[in-house]
């Protein structure tokens, strides 16, 4: 069945929360471990039924958010998925209290429970309200966003199409596209700062009521963090001292190649006086290729792509009306990996496609080797750790895509990870120091992000832009409003990234070993755990980022 023959129906939550509570008070009165284990796969179907309908309503609402039956189903799921958690966790709570719990932990693992008893600290009957406020907040934002239908160069773009005009070669257009797409924030800015006010708000009083001081504790269980803030101070520090002066120089060498003497922001994604690579193919031809690619990398990607291929798993063409974002999910029921994007011609259609078929290949790959959807789903910094390797993974094929232009996009690929790691510290800093002074006013959370950008990314020039140049950027990055304090996942798996392509480089068979070591992983481990069982660096030991980026560094200097 493809993907959009699938039916959809609006799941009975009524029934799903009677049948919980009787799959709950079973559990509780099993007599034996393997009793328990019985009810808790029932448990694990029925939630499956529940996320499998959510899951088809997300895809249909992104595809296209100005459909009214999803929008109105969007609306359904804002109001009664804290009613679905609130079920799903009187189960997990007593999985917690099992008298078999020693056997329950041989056969789920430490790290299912230790999420499972944070799940219970971020939780209660008290919060569901605010909850329900929190998801209807998070649509607002995103209908907003896919709003977008700014005039550019005789076109109509979303926000996707816009981005890029900003590689332009002439300096003027994509000096002209970043004000455009500064005037069609700055014409949302009061609705955003609103939306965005009231979210602070609204997660710091979920906070209070749980007993957490701010926000900031409560996200990093809400996220399943297995370390704490202090430690992504420490790395935020190593970024500053190892990453920062490099990304200068690099910057410096980017200014003089493409003959700019005063650098601007509009400068920034322009990295090559004859034009930044580009695929040389639409959409569909890219996909084509990209079937070509994966079905000659390895058995396991073989089959994944010809799966997505033939179901047609993929919506990738940007368009107007659809969500702005990338992402792959699962839909439980059917085993399907989807992934979702906007491509607009440029670098990142490539470099995204890759990402998201790196998400797939891991829950594919986890689907049909763990046999507890619980215990399928890794901790975010290894989800992310699965795409961003693939990008590097696949860099034996990325001529099909790129032809001539293949050296110029290895370098540019390379260069914007290690451009990445201060941006993603610069938004995750920021939401630390927001939600740890949520009474701030729109101006002072602007204020600090400006502030931020000149500690990691001093090269940066807003010279006056509408939007960029008032600190409004946060508002740009829809992670901050919609999943908050993510994006420390992404730097994480960023540092790991780069280590599978250092090792990639030395031995292409040797990295891809040790990449479906840790793809095999799955839900099993927490990250420092990952990082242990497959012979990484952690970014956050002593001196580990200058470790990690050293031969990175010495690689991108050694380019002609």
């Amino acid at each position: 069945m493809k993907l959009m023959e699938i039916p959809y129906k609006r799941p009975d939550v009524e029934a799903l929360i009677e049948k919980c509570a009787k799959l709950t008070a079973d559990f509780a009165n099993a007599e034996s471990a393997a009793e328990q284990i019985r009810i808790f796969k029932e448990f694990e179907e029925e939630k499956g039924h529940f996320e499998t309908y959510l899951c088809l309503s997300n895809i249909r609402n992104s595809v296209d958010t100005e459909d009214p039956f999803y929008i109105e189903e969007q609306a359904f799921y804002d109001k009664v998925s804290p009613r679905a958690t609130q079920c799903f966790n009187e189960f997990t709570k007593g999985i917690i209290e099992s008298k078999f719990i020693d056997e329950l932990r041989k056969e789920f693992g430490d790290y299912f429970f230790d999420c499972m008893e944070m799940d219970q600290k971020t939780f209660s009957p008290e919060i569901m309200d605010l909850m329900a406020e929190e998801n209807e907040l998070t649509s607002q934002y995103e209908q907003l966003y896919a709003s977008a239908r700014i005039e550019f160069e005789g076109k109509i773009c979303n926000v996707s199409q816009l981005s890029a005009f900003r590689q332009s070669p002439d300096r003027a257009i994509r000096k002209a596209a970043i004000e455009a797409e500064g005037k069609f924030f700055d014409s949302l800015q009061d609705q955003i700062e609103e939306i965005y006010d009231r979210l602070v708000k609204n997660r710091t009083k979920q906070a209070k009521i749980l007993g957490f001081e701010n926000f900031v504790e409560m996200a990093y269980l809400r996220n399943h963090r297995s370390y704490k803030k202090e430690d992504v101070a420490k790395f935020r520090q190593q970024v500053l001292e190892v990453m920062v002066p490099k990304n200068v120089e690099y910057k410096k060498l980017q200014a003089e190649r493409i003959g700019i003497e005063d650098f601007k922001f509009y400068d920034d994604d322009f990295f090559f006086a004859d034009g930044n690579p580009m695929p040389k193919y639409g959409t569909k031809e890219i996909l084509e290729r990209a079937q070509q690619m994966f079905g000659e990398m390895s058995p396991e990607t073989k089959e994944l792509i010809d799966l997505m291929m033939d179901k047609n798993l993929f919506d990738i063409e940007a368009r107007n009306g659809k969500r702005n974002a990338g992402y792959c999910v699962t839909i439980q029921d059917f085993g399907y990996p989807f992934i979702f994007s906007n491509s607009n011609g440029t670098s990142g259609d490539v470099k995204t496609l890759t990402h998201e078929c790196g998400h797939a290949l891991a829950a594919y790959t986890t689907q049909k080797l763990i046999e507890y959807p619980a215990l399928r789903f890794a901790p975010m910094e290894a989800c992310e750790t699965h795409s961003m390797s693939m990008e590097f993974l696949t860099s034996p094929w990325h001529h099909l895509f790129f032809e001539e232009d293949t050296a110029k996009y290895a370098e540019s690929h390379a260069k914007g990870a290690l451009y990445f790691i201060p941006y993603s510290i610069i938004v995750d800093y920021y939401q630390e120091l927001v939600y740890s002074n949520p009474d701030w006013t729109p101006e002072e959370r602007n204020n600090c992000w400006l502030k931020l950008e000149k500690q990691f990314r001093p090269y940066i020039d807003f010279d006056n832009l509408p939007f960029y140049s008032r600190g409004g950027g946060w508002q740009r990055q829809i992670h901050i409003t919609c999943m908050p304090f993510y994006y420390i996942d992404y730097t994480v798996a960023q540092t790991m990234a780069l280590q599978f392509f250092a090792l990639h480089l030395k031995d292409a068979e040797a990295a891809w070993k040790k990449y479906i070591r840790f793809v095999k992983i799955g839900g099993r481990m927490d990250i420092n755990q990952h990082i242990e069982h497959c012979g990484l660096i952690s970014p956050f030991c002593e001196n580990g980022l200058a470790e990690i980026c050293k031969p990175v560094f010495e690689w991108v200097e050694n380019l002609k």
